[in-house]
């Protein structure tokens, strides 16, 4: 089959929407079918959003290619007689973040009516689609509650596990990911000046807003907690991180209201790691269950700090807690076999995903 990935980018910045496409179309040549990659630049802003999604739109890749899958918005914008959407989320700003201090909706008649044309735009588009695939039951309950529109989950694999393995536990609370105020590493730091084991923490990545670096920098000095919170800004690379993981007594992830289980939690998983979230951090309860396969806290300081106690004090526990995160990605199908399965299945024709 020829298949075209569509996806938008955000230029120089990676992240699970860049890998998600770029680990589908290595799958998908590894299974015989020759794929092409197609990027295009989004830009949100309200004065330009209406022109970017036109500009989607006027193209047509039905002569190209036997199959479109769209990634990440404002792909499904385009047109084409066969399209799969793997939906990773909306453009938040206009929807559940609306109404809050991210939203993307200038408040004024301009900005609601911008928001109303996209809300009708996304849901003309993605009702063309044959098949409509989400990376988790949140974004999956938007498009539902949103658009109208029904979906099934499938859940983003790593592109290789192989990396990643149990090579013991050492005192190390470990989260590798972008650092941006909604990650919340500052919950990370404020917990640590309650702990009372000699758990140490390690915030690992890149960010796209040096400021919040500086407080970080500067959070970890108030709180007190030099000698155990190291902070590792910049690229991680694959064979560091592999390192980290496999050697870390756990991992913690805790952003707020995320789409997705997150790459974080996975890659522990397959290192057979438990992880620590919070109530409020959205898709990663999807595949984290309390005292099971990890650790879910209220986001505060003093619970996180409790949560890595525990994790520190009962090693026995934590290393069942970590087996059965390793299992659960077999339970929940995160597997590459099963997405392309699902990605060049046959559907029904188009109109068929409404609520």
């Amino acid at each position: 089959m020829r298949i075209v990935i569509a996806s938008s980018f955000v230029p120089f910045i990676r992240g699970g929407g860049r890998f998600i496409v770029d680990w589908l179309e290595d799958k998908l040549r590894e299974h015989g079918h020759q794929v092409e990659k197609f990027y295009l630049p989004s830009d949100e802003r309200p004065e330009v959003l209406l022109d970017t999604l036109l500009s989607y739109r006027l193209m047509d890749a039905g002569q190209h290619a036997d199959r479109l899958i769209a990634i990440r918005p404002p792909a499904h914008v385009l047109k084409h007689p066969d399209k799969i959407v793997w939906f990773i989320h909306h453009m938040r700003g206009y929807y559940d973040l609306a109404h809050t201090q991210h939203s993307s909706v200038p408040p004024n008649a301009a900005g609601r009516a911008v928001r109303d044309a996209l809300v009708r735009v996304d849901t003309t588009s993605l009702g063309e689609a044959r098949k409509i695939f989400t990376n988790s039951q949140v974004v999956g309950r938007r498009l539902a509650d949103f658009n109208g529109l029904k979906s099934e989950v499938l859940y983003p694999p790593l592109f290789d596990v192989s990396q990643f393995a149990f090579e013991g536990a050492n005192d190390e609370i470990v989260t590798v990911c972008r650092v941006e105020p909604h990650k919340r590493q500052e919950l990370l730091i404020r917990a640590m000046a309650h702990v009372k084991s000699p758990v140490k923490l390690r915030i690992c990545g890149a960010s796209a807003n040096p400021g919040y670096e500086d407080v970080l920098r500067k959070l970890v000095v108030e709180q007190g907690v030099q000698d155990r919170v190291h902070l590792e800004f910049g690229w991680i690379e694959d064979a560091r991180k592999a390192h980290l993981i496999n050697t870390c007594l756990a991992s913690a992830y805790a952003p707020h209201d995320e789409d997705s289980y997150g790459y974080p939690t996975l890659e522990a998983a397959s290192a057979e790691k438990p992880t620590v979230t919070a109530t409020d951090s959205g898709g990663t309860l999807e595949f984290i269950r309390d005292g099971d396969n990890g650790l879910i806290a209220e986001p505060t300081p003093q619970a996180f700090a409790a949560a890595f106690d525990r994790l520190h004090q009962d090693r026995a526990a934590t290393r069942l807690m970590g087996r059965a995160a390793q299992a659960t990605v077999q339970e929940l199908k995160i597997s590459w076999h099963h997405v392309v399965d699902r990605m060049i299945a046959s559907y029904p024709s188009a109109g068929t995903n409404r609520s």
